[in-house]
C-alpha cells in the first residue's frame, strides 16, 4: 500500500477526531451546560478515552437542553 494513500485517509480522520475532541470538550466546560447523569468529569472522561466516539456519544446522548 502506498504511503500517500494512507496518509490521505489518516490525516482527515485526526483532523476531525481533535476537532470533535476539542469543541465536545468546549461545550462541557461551559457554565450553563447540563448533562445527562450531572457528572461532567465522567464525561470528559469518555470524550478523551473513547477516540472519535467518545464526543460524537457526548453530542447525541450526554447533553441536555434547556
Amino acid at each position: 500500500m502506498d504511503i500517500a494513500l494512507i496518509l490521505a485517509i489518516v490525516i482527515p480522520l485526526l483532523v476531525i477526531q481533535v476537532g470533535l475532541l476539542f469543541w465536545a470538550l468546549y461545550d462541557l466546560t461551559r457554565p450553563e451546560r447540563r448533562v445527562r447523569g450531572g457528572s461532567k468529569v465522567v464525561w470528559a472522561l469518555i470524550i478523551i478515552f473513547v477516540n472519535l466516539l467518545g464526543p460524537i456519544l457526548y453530542f447525541l446522548a450526554g447533553r441536555e437542553e434547556g
